[in-house]
């Protein structure tokens, strides 16, 4: 007599477990069949192979598929012992062996089998667990592809990837696995001291990759991300070559540079100081920021430095240029035709000499800093433009003779009105910079610097550093909230708008928690403080603002791109164009050569190419911080702008996740209030909402909840147990029709419950239906209005829910949507965004619960409720402060028209240079005559610098179109 534990696979209810059932126990020889979805176990005088066969023929799969590397196999006798060895066992229907490897099929576990290899003298490589750091990935279907690629991997067991991150246990090497992800085109890393051995022999096998994992990769402890202030970068060339320095220091695992606030974010294991030295290395100056406070008021300290020492410079420069310039606008002569005129044209470049080593001292300083670090920047430009300009003058001065007459012009005026323009343009570019992050600074400033706090009954006001944990804090009317807290004493209402957005004053008392930042109305309240200084929910948002601020969308890194190689084109454009005037132009052709020269250098700019992207993402995050949308990636903004379908999660999002019984159905002589009562004692401590509502219903009613026998829950199907010695089923059909229950009884019921937007749970007692409970969550007021404004916007809505369809269609009738998709289990959420995403769909996936997490991070952007779980947020590209759906669309149009910005930043800056470089070089001259002045080209240069800075503070005024009042 034997007997063979087959695991089943694609036996999804028990209809298809029966049909198994019926086929097995017409095989000869068998004694006792027991089927359900998950396994068979079959007893008796018969072999795997027949049972197996009939299995498969009826659609299904039955067995265990390992494979297994192989170690010590050494040639083809050792081949043929391991092959031996598993053909003599019975729980074992098919297998192929090489010298490194073992395909098995049949009823053997993989521990078991392990067992029987190495009983044999061989062995099986362990099993590791490593993790990743990964970019390049830019939605769910960069992910979706990674997936599955490791899925076809024979030595790869499970698997968990996000956008950035990836947990991988295989039998294989971490360098394996890196060059695995980078064939697909995306970038790996691995994250030192992070790797886990498996024992085989401590865990049961499971088809891993089945089952979504939704868990966060947590990053190693001594993992931290550090902020620096930056001093010496003036373009999209400096922004590279600060990144690139720090990504070589050893331990940095993600840097991202911010041209609009000269800052580094930095994130790994590295030390400060190393971090620093790099960027010294480098050719520019860097220093660790401190707390919000101490950087905004260094950074503040910076701008004000810089822009009154570019007005400065700027002054003495045009001070200079606008006499040079008028004297010859009027007449005066600019050429070299005497000694008296060497004379005094000598005095005046002896003038602009001490102007360029004063006043254009920085341009120059960085310029031959990036020529001795091999790179070229806009200060490389300007330095090149003004000196040669000076360098010709000088020439012409010094000997005359050399150059033909007409061609002994000198340009003094054009070094100096060049400087002056430039520098004039960075003084109002610093200053319009200051003003990108007001968004950010008004949350800086809702916290205040002191507290009063009670100590041995006394009311004392301290520092808001001095206080800590613990303590109780004494809130006055009209004062604002300093740390975070549950409310001891007291009652009033608070306003939270600034940090949710949510225009209602909310009523808070003992027990309630209260945040720092937000402001106290009328009330008198005592609490105790909980969260203090970077661990509140202010500077928890602060950061992760400031971490969006300084992250890159994919038109970031286009602009990038092409910065990287702009200034040394430019360079190859004007020596190329020098060229030809020079050999082809007309005389004097060392004028023309030098004029055209010298204009391309100085009109090109990759400052703006620079600022394009990086101002509009500063205030478009800030801005959405205002309305109360944390944004996690700047990526998330350009995906969620190109959105036409939203998936919205009933439960907490569409509803206010707070449900109630409203029917209570009993059958089979069961009284209500036993019905009530076992259902609550089963359900007592579970936190799932139904449940909160069943057992609230039982208070209502003041009845002594039992004591629980057992208890074990069935996502997506309900809960099983024992209570007062009756065996207990609460759920849905498919839970009492899994333990063939008949609730046919209750079908009239379960239609009239569902019809009104209710869910029925069922109960069974001992296996014979007791009763049904109707649950209704109502919808939230503002869902309805929500829903409108996203059709207004020809955005698709789809509601998802593993809820009953009749129940399903009855909440999305109310609400206004068309698109239902119900009777989702919890793990096939995120293969309904897969199939939406397949259909050609860009999905936004909005939802507060930890079901949603892997659909949340599978859509190309998902969008958390804030008030939901910490998973679901940590899922999601974006986190609404406030429990509206008015969120979402705010993000959408917030996102569109922060992307519409980059647009038109990034457009004038190519056409300002596409069109300027051409012209600068000449193209005109055959139907103007004239060329265009170096002069004019300066202040063309600057002009775009602060067009770029202008349009970008526009989006301090974006407001989302008929937002909720």
């Amino acid at each position: 007599m034997t007997e063979f534990i087959l695991p089943l696979g694609k036996v999804r209810c028990m209809n298809c477990a029966n049909k198994i059932h019926t086929a097995l126990t017409t095989l000869p020889n068998i004694e006792h069949v027991e089927v359900d979805t998950q396994r068979a176990i079959i007893t008796g005088n018969v072999e795997l192979a027949p049972i197996m066969s009939t299995i498969t023929a009826l659609g299904y799969e039955a067995g265990y598929q390992h494979v297994l590397p192989l170690q010590g196999l050494s040639c083809g006798k050792c081949v043929a012992k391991v092959e031996a060895a598993l053909a003599d066992n019975d729980q074992i229907t098919d297998f192929s062996v090489t010298k490194t490897q073992a395909s098995v099929t049949g009823a053997i576990t993989e521990p078991n089998l392990i067992t029987l290899i190495e009983t044999l003298g061989y062995s099986v490589p362990t099993e590791h667990t490593f993790h990743f750091a990964l970019s390049g990935l830019n939605c769910g279907k960069c992910v979706k592809k990674i997936e599955n690629t490791l899925a076809e991997q024979s030595n790869i067991s499970a698997f968990t990837i996000s956008k950035t991150q990836a947990t991988i246990t295989a039998k294989t090497e971490a360098d394996t696995l890196v060059s695995l992800i980078e064939s697909l085109g995306f970038m790996a890393k691995k994250v030192d001291g992070t790797e886990t051995v498996i024992n085989h022999d401590d865990i049961e096998i499971s088809h891993t990759q089945d089952t979504p994992n939704i868990a966060p990769i947590q990053e190693d402890a001594s993992s931290s991300t550090l902020q620096f202030l930056l001093s010496g970068m003036t373009c999209a060339s400096c922004v590279s070559s600060v990144e690139k320095a720090i990504l070589a220091v050893s331990g940095v695992k993600q840097a991202n540079i911010n041209l609009a606030e000269r800052t580094a974010l930095v994130t790994g294991t590295a030390s400060e100081q190393h971090i620093i030295t790099a960027i010294i290395n480098a050719g520019y100056g860097a220093e660790l920021s401190g707390d919000e406070q101490t950087r905004r008021a260094r950074q503040q300290k910076q701008n004000d430095t810089a822009y009154r020492l570019h007005m400065r410079n700027a002054f003495i420069s045009l001070g200079l240029g606008i006499p040079l310039m008028a004297w010859g606008l009027l007449g005066g002569n600019m050429t070299i035709n005497s000694s008296s005129s060497q004379i005094a044209w000598g005095g005046i470049g002896i003038i602009t000499f001490v102007l360029l080593i004063t006043a254009g001292r920085h341009f120059f300083i960085n310029a031959w800093k990036a020529f001795v670090h091999h790179r070229a920047t806009m200060d490389t430009l300007v330095a090149l433009g003004t000196g040669s300009a000076w360098l010709f003058s000088m020439l012409v001065v010094i000997a005359p003779d050399i150059f033909p007459e007409p061609a002994r012009h000198v340009y003094f005026e054009a070094s100096a009105m060049i400087l002056g323009l430039i520098t004039v343009g960075h003084a109002l570019e610093a200053k319009a910079r200051s003003r990108t992050s007001k968004a950010l600074e008004r949350l800086i400033d809702l916290q205040p610097q002191t507290a009063i706090v009670i100590i041995n009954g006394n009311e004392q006001e301290v520092p808001l550093a001095d206080v800590q944990a613990g303590m109780l804090v004494r809130l006055h009317p009209g004062s604002k909230i300093p740390v975070d807290g549950i409310v001891e004493e007291g009652q009033s209402y608070i306003d939270e708008s600034m940090l949710t957005g949510e225009p209602i004053p909310a009523n808070k008392q003992a027990g309630d928690k209260v945040h720092a930042g937000t402001m106290n109305q009328n009330g008198s309240l005592i609490f105790k403080a909980e969260q203090i200084g970077s661990n509140t929910m202010l500077a928890r948002i602060i950061q992760l603002v400031r971490q969006a601020q300084s992250s890159k969308p994919a038109l970031a890194r286009l602009a990038d791109t092409i910065s990287a190689i702009f200034v040394p084109s430019v360079m190859i454009i004007a020596i190329l164009t020098a060229m030809v005037w020079y050999y082809f132009g007309p005389e004097p052709s060392s004028i023309y050569m030098l004029i055209t020269a010298t204009t391309i250098l100085i009109i090109a700019c990759p400052c703006a190419l620079g600022l394009a992207t990086p101002m509009s993402v500063t205030v478009g995050v800030g801005r959405a911080a205002e309305y109360g949308i944390l944004i996690r990636d700047a990526e998330a903004m350009q995906l969620a702008a190109d959105i036409d379908t939203v998936v919205l999660d009933k439960t907490g999002t569409l509803t206010e996740g707070k449900p109630q019984v409203v029917n209570i159905h009993t059958y089979n002589n069961v009284q209500s209030d036993h019905l009530l009562n076992l259902a609550a004692s089963l359900e007592q401590g579970s936190e799932h909402p139904l449940a909160r509502a069943i057992i609230a219903a039982a208070n209502t009613e003041a009845l002594v909840l039992l004591k629980q026998q057992s208890f074990e829950a069935k996502p997506g199907f309900g809960v099983i147990g024992k209570v007062s010695e009756h065996q207990l089923l609460l759920g849905n059909a498919r839970l009492l029709q899994q333990h063939h229950v008949d609730i046919q009884a209750a079908e009239e019921d379960v239609h009239d419950i569902a019809s009104k937007g209710a869910t029925p749970i069922y109960m069974a007692i001992n296996n014979q239906l007791a009763g049904v409970f109707g649950v209704s969550d109502p919808l939230r007021q503002d869902s309805i209005s929500a829903v409108k404004r996203m059709k207004a916007m020809n955005l698709n809505v789809v509601m998802l829910t593993g809820d009953t369809l009749i129940t399903a269609n009855a909440i999305a009738h109310e609400a206004g949507i068309d698109t239902v998709i119900a009777g989702v289990l919890p793990d096939g959420k995120a293969a309904k965004i897969a199939e939406l995403q397949q259909q050609g769909h860009k999905v936004a996936m909005v939802g507060d619960g930890i079901n949603d997490a892997p659909a949340l991070a599978l859509a190309e952007v998902g969008i958390a409720m804030g008030s939901g779980s910490d998973i679901a947020i940590e899922s999601a590209q974006f986190a609404l402060m406030r429990h509206s759906l008015h969120g979402v669309i705010d993000a959408i149009q917030l996102s569109k028209a922060t992307l519409k910005n980059m647009k038109q930043n990034l457009f004038g800056a190519f056409i300002y240079n596409s069109l300027g470089i051409p012209i600068a070089a000449g193209v005109l001259f055959p139907l103007t005559g004239t060329l265009l002045s170096p002069v004019i080209a300066g202040a063309a240069m600057a002009l775009s610098s602060i067009t770029v800075v202008s349009n970008a503070n526009r989006l301090r005024l974006f407001k989302p179109n008929q937002q909720e009042k």
